[in-house]
């Protein structure tokens, strides 16, 4: 089991999210796959895969990954993370809607 890190950026866009009744139904999908992401990183349901988009916030030389919230539901919410910087344990960066 990984221990979640989020960035401050991530952490006001979920609390945000979270203080939105209308946001209720996509709050618990986040959290659902937080929970995978912690569990299990490569579980079939996040489609993680790596992203070149966003810079890597501990070493550059290492990948940035992005895994779904949503699917197949327009501005689908994605979750962008990291492995680190400790081991067993992984940094979600943001929290955001796909473009």
């Amino acid at each position: 089991m990984f221990e979640l890190i989020f960035t401050a950026t991530a952490r006001q866009e979920l609390e945000r999210l979270e203080h939105t009744p209308r946001h209720e139904g996509l709050v618990k999908q986040i959290k659902k796959s937080l929970g995978f992401l912690q569990h299990n990183p490569k579980h079939p349901s996040l489609q993680t895969h790596p992203y070149t988009s966003i810079e890597h916030p501990y070493n550059a030389k290492e990948k940035v990954f992005e895994a779904y919230a949503q699917n197949k539901t327009p501005s689908a919410y994605r979750i962008f993370w990291c492995y680190g910087p400790e081991k067993r344990q992984i940094t979600i960066i943001a929290i955001t809607p796909h473009p």
